[in-house]
């Protein structure tokens, strides 16, 4: 696990330091073909590459400042002004060939994010020009005798390292656009997963809406199994008074407090904020009974409890029209209709009262 998110981090930097990371390696491609140039004796690729190395020194200045064009284009014809003059002087068969090679993940992966849709043709151009040069320096160069002639070892190691430097590269950079484009998707998922939360859930309180609700209690009414059920419809007492006194932020926080006296004490149920101060409960395998007395015992712990809002007490009661499950019903709001005017009849005679009958 240890390992693994090792790896994940990892490929997070390089993935957000790309830019940087690649005018790094390539001074240090070059530093290395500066050494073996040097040992080899092939001085004009040795001034080359110090060149090359002085050119990704500065590369590395844009890259921290931003400026990721200037380096996308350095990088272009620095590889191709290089591979010219390496094949010319130590031959086709020394592998400098290879660095064309190694510039085509190049050309397409950050191609991809400094060209808008519209003008990615201007990949396909750049990749078209980076393969008529590779043909151009088979043609030219394949059969011809280099300026330098390698010797065996030094020939061996250009070609193992140019061939390494391709390799590399096409592993790389496939292995980061695999990685940005898994982190994507699972950036969309859990959007996905965000907004269908957001679709079936109350922002305010993150209790069940409607559109939560009601399917979960219309699987429960077609499941025979579960048909034992009952619902309360609850609604806050004199809750405008509480706006009105207290502000909206005010009333939110009653709100958000009744949802925590809810949650607490009645865990394993599904409660729904239904509207406004109105929220019902489904109570799964609730005996009628006993769902009176929980529900009575609800009530109490309400007024018992008011909520404490920049020091001030607000206290408030509910009032709860409650009904079970029967066959009578074929859907749930016609169940949560009946519940709904039992709050209401309790409403018009003295609230803080649950009426089951």
């Amino acid at each position: 696990m240890k390992s693994s998110g090792l790896i994940d981090k990892t490929l997070h930097f390089l993935v957000h330091n790309s830019f940087l990371f690649t005018v790094i390696v390539m001074g240090l491609v070059h530093a290395t073909l500066l050494l073996i140039m040097l040992i080899a004796g092939v001085m004009p690729l040795v001034y080359l590459n110090a060149v090359s190395v002085i050119v990704y020194l500065f590369c590395t200045v844009l890259s921290k400042f931003g400026h990721i064009m200037p380096v996308y284009i350095s990088i272009l014809l620095e590889v191709s002004i290089y591979s010219v003059a390496a094949t010319y002087f130590v031959g086709w068969h020394s592998g400098t060939y290879c660095f064309i090679c190694s510039i085509i993940p190049i050309i397409i992966y950050f191609g991809s994010f400094l060209f808008k849709p519209e003008k990615r043709w201007i990949i396909a151009l750049i990749y078209t020009g980076n393969f008529a040069l590779y043909i151009f320096l088979y043609f030219r160069f394949h059969d011809e005798m280099p300026v330098y002639e390698l010797s065996h070892a030094a020939g061996s190691v250009l070609m193992i390292f140019s061939s390494f430097v391709a390799v590399f590269s096409i592993i790389f950079y496939n292995t980061i656009y695999i990685y940005t484009s898994e982190s994507e998707r699972n950036s969309l998922e859990k959007k996905n997963v965000q907004l269908s939360d957001d679709a079936h859930k109350d922002a305010l309180t993150d209790l069940l809406n409607r559109r939560g609700f009601l399917p979960v209690m219309e699987a429960l009414m077609k499941d025979e199994r579960s048909r034992n059920f009952c619902v309360a419809f609850c609604d806050i007492d004199n809750f405008k008074r509480v706006n009105d006194s207290y502000g909206h932020d005010g009333g939110d926080e009653v709100l958000r407090h009744i949802t925590k006296i809810l949650r607490n004490e009645m865990q394993g149920c599904d409660i729904c904020r239904w509207g406004g101060e109105e929220m019902v409960i489904l109570m799964r395998d609730y005996d009628f009974a006993v769902a009176k007395e929980k529900m009575e015992y609800i009530r109490k712990i309400v007024e018992a409890n008011p909520t404490v809002f920049y020091n001030k007490r607000i206290p408030v009661t509910i009032t709860i029209g409650l009904e079970e499950n029967k066959d009578i019903y074929n859907n749930p709001e016609e169940l949560i209709k009946v519940a709904d005017e039992r709050m209401y009849y309790g409403k018009k005679h003295g609230k803080n009262i649950v009426i089951h009958k």
